[in-house]
């Protein structure tokens, strides 16, 4: 596969898992670009142990936890929205609550309830982590169930 078959194929789902760790769109656009930077340095010694998403999604990890630890920034930002005054909420905003529910999560539960919004087998997330399959799901069970909390506390009438 030629990088820029990969970039086109990976580009929004590392993006959006970025933003799932970070919650700050600038700041995921340049964690995203610098993962790309590595998989295209790497990828003459990628050696197919693993399916090719599996190792964009580790070195995006890996690079937003650097990021984390090495960026004394790192404040989980609130978006500038006012649900208590919307009696509606539109499609971007249920966005924007989502990402902003994913970011009060603990690192863990970000980055598996990020992988498992992109669709990414949990087969495939327990190997990145390296736990059981099992505890994958019990995971996600249970982080579904705080976002659908956090979720609904931020909603009006609920």
């Amino acid at each position: 596969m030629f990088f820029e078959q990969i970039y086109q194929i990976y580009w929004d789902k590392v993006y959006r898992l970025c933003m799932g760790y970070v919650n700050d769109h600038e700041w995921a656009k340049d964690i995203a670009q610098d993962t790309f930077v590595t998989v295209w340095q790497q990828l003459p010694n990628f050696r197919n142990e693993s399916a090719i998403g599996t190792w964009i999604f580790r070195i995006a990890c890996n690079n937003c936890l650097r990021q984390i630890e090495k960026n004394s920034r790192f404040v989980k930002k609130e978006f500038p929205i006012q649900l208590e005054d919307t009696p509606v909420m539109y499609p971007d905003e249920e966005v924007k609550l989502l990402y902003k529910c994913i970011a009060a999560l603990n690192e863990t539960d970000r980055l598996i309830i990020s992988l498992e919004l992109e669709d990414v087998k949990q087969a495939e997330i327990a190997g990145i982590l390296g736990i059981s399959e099992s505890n994958v799901r019990v995971k996600i069970h249970r982080i579904k169930y705080k976002l659908t909390q956090k979720f609904k506390s931020y909603v009006p009438g609920n």
